[in-house]
């Protein structure tokens, strides 16, 4: 293969260094792309991540001539499977030059992993689950990615093609200009459903109240999202791991609990919301790197941020169409507006998911980049 060797490598310090770096080097002349925290990646992919309680990972690096030239991880996840009745493994956190051959190297080396554990699908990317960052970017290259979301460049997509992948789902993400929302007409439907529901109590979720908290979101989030493509039920251990990850970047404002009062005055939780500001522009200065000097780099530029990210707005079944998640959001859009942020991203949403992508419609978003989630057959 044009002297490339696709390495198998572990999770130690030096060798995840090593695996980082690929990224860089990559990445080196594109402006758009931004350095994840490197401290963060690292828990990610550490042990102590409860997803490997039900999971496994095998990291390649593809060396060529001294040079790391590409990258691949392959996962497999038996709770995926259990639930889904399906044989998959997964790939994530691929990275390549643009050469087919370094590519087919690292493909081929996760597909035959996958296969000695009896997996007939590789499917991906997955970083490292779809309960994590997701897809490949496939339309919309013009603008940086939004906090926690995926980015590449646009010939990879020929690369996984060229290596036989083909499409398995896409994934939306919709832009909102908040100098055109029609807030008067929001606020007049709103403050009829709170009239109409009067048993529904929406609170914000505070860094202080989370622990408690962290119960509720997870109900509402396995119910939720239960039929949706792809999903996988997330255990109590790996929903408080996000959360420890997330907490410092809670903000009270765009995190929110929907609870419907019971006889006897029980609540129970029927929806949330989260969103947060965009903080990859925050992350962009540091490089990936918090210290020496990342953290303020960190800091100033956060002061900046005018964007935000809506990551989930999820409502029980039996309580849909009554109207609550136009509640929640009204309470993020005002917040959002007294604070002076100018735009939303709501992602990501599946191609199929038509009520949720309708009423994005009716807020007059638009969708501005497609990411794909790709299956190779074994």
């Amino acid at each position: 293969m044009s002297g490339v060797r696709i390495e198998r490598i572990g999770r130690g310090k030096r060798e995840l260094r090593r695996f980082f770096d690929v990224a860089e080097t990559i990445y080196a002349a594109d402006p758009h792309w931004v350095a994840p925290l490197r401290n963060d990646l690292v828990r990610v992919l550490s042990p102590e991540n409860p997803f490997f309680r039900h999971a496994e990972m095998q990291l390649f690096v593809a060396h060529r001539r001294g040079t790391d030239v590409g990258r691949i991880a392959a996962i497999l996840d038996r709770t995926h499977n259990e639930f889904h009745g399906e044989q998959t493994g997964f790939f994530g956190y691929f990275e390549s030059e643009h050469d087919q051959q370094v590519a087919h190297g690292l493909f081929d080396a996760a597909a035959a992993w996958v296969s000695e554990r009896g997996m007939k699908v590789l499917r991906g990317p997955a970083n490292p689950s779809l309960n994590d960052e997701a897809g490949l970017l496939v339309d919309g290259f013009d603008a940086p990615p939004v906090f926690m979301m995926t980015y590449n460049p646009s010939y990879y997509r020929e690369l996984l093609e060229g290596a036989g992948f083909r499409k398995a789902k896409d994934l939306f993400a919709y832009w909102v200009d908040l100098s055109g929302i029609p807030l008067d007409r929001l606020e007049r439907v709103a403050d009829q459903i709170r009239r109409r529901e009067t048993d529904v109590l929406i609170r914000p979720i505070t860094r202080r109240s989370l622990g408690a908290d962290l119960p509720k979101v997870r109900e509402v989030y396995n119910a939720a999202w239960e039929r949706n493509w792809g999903f996988v039920p997330m255990t109590g251990d790996e929903i408080a791991f996000m959360a420890q990850r997330l907490r410092p970047l809670l903000d009270k404002d765009f995190v929110y609990l929907a609870e419907i009062r019971r006889p006897g005055g029980a609540l129970e939780p029927i929806g949330f919301f989260m969103a947060f500001p965009d903080f990859n522009r925050a992350i962009a200065p540091t490089r990936g790197r918090l210290l020496p000097w990342g953290w303020l780099k960190f800091m100033l530029a956060a002061r900046r941020i005018r964007t935000l990210r809506v990551v989930a707005l999820g409502i029980k079944r039996e309580w849909r169409m009554r109207g609550i998640n136009a509640v929640m959001f009204n309470e993020g859009l005002r917040a959002a507006l007294r604070r002076g942020f100018t735009g939303v991203e709501a992602s990501w949403l599946l191609e199929d998911n038509a009520s949720a992508i309708r009423e994005i419609d009716l807020g007059q978003g638009h969708r501005y980049k497609t990411y794909r989630l790709f299956d190779r057959l074994l």
